[in-house]
């Protein structure tokens, strides 16, 4: 078995996903995320990325299925894509001077046999502390609008990151490393 499908329409994942050199198709998953918002946000992510694996591979044969998912939580609140400027006003002035969690769950599915693995990341992310003016100018860009926590580590929201403590890949939305593991779990070696 040598093709991939990565279950996501996420260009931060398709990019990541093509430093590894792997041959993969894309077919984003169509599921009601908020069916899993009362669960703890390591659970979460866990049962979204097995959906989104699930609901894709019905519409494939043959192949190992990619899917992830990642929520940004802040003080147990899990910080969703604002829903408008404000909202992501408020979020990264929450962040501010703060630290937080960035949890991403990776699945991997045999679509032949229905077997699958699912592990996850948790990586801290140190905030420095954000002006109001520059609150003001980032979400001028329109970068925060759709990402999880309103800011992009892998764009200019890393003007406001301090330090991590994890994996860089996991706050970016699929971490490589974890990802490696599983593939070799799987009979499957990158190198």
């Amino acid at each position: 078995m040598g093709k991939f499908v990565l279950a996501s329409a996420s260009p931060r994942r398709e990019e990541l996903l093509k430093q590894l050199n792997l041959k993969f198709t894309i077919v984003p998953s169509r599921i009601d995320e908020s069916q899993f918002n009362n669960l703890k946000p390591a659970d979460m992510v866990k049962k979204l990325a097995v959906a989104k694996a699930e609901a894709v591979s019905d519409l494939v044969e043959d192949t190992i299925i990619i899917a992830a998912d990642t929520v940004v939580v802040y003080k147990d609140r899990v910080l969703n894509k604002p829903e408008d400027a404000e909202d992501a006003k408020n979020m990264l002035s929450s962040l501010s001077g703060e630290k937080h969690q960035v949890i991403t769950a990776v699945a991997l599915m045999n679509s032949e046999t229905n077997e699958y693995l699912v592990e996850h990341d948790i990586t801290s992310v140190y905030m420095e502390e954000i002006f109001e003016e520059e609150i003001n100018k980032y979400i001028e860009t329109g970068e925060p609008m759709d990402k999880a926590g309103a800011y992009a580590i892998q764009g200019l929201g890393a003007l406001f990151v301090k330090k991590i403590k994890g994996s860089y890949y996991s706050v970016v939305g699929l971490p490589l490393n974890r990802l490696a593991k599983m593939l070799k779990k799987f009979n499957y070696g990158i190198l």
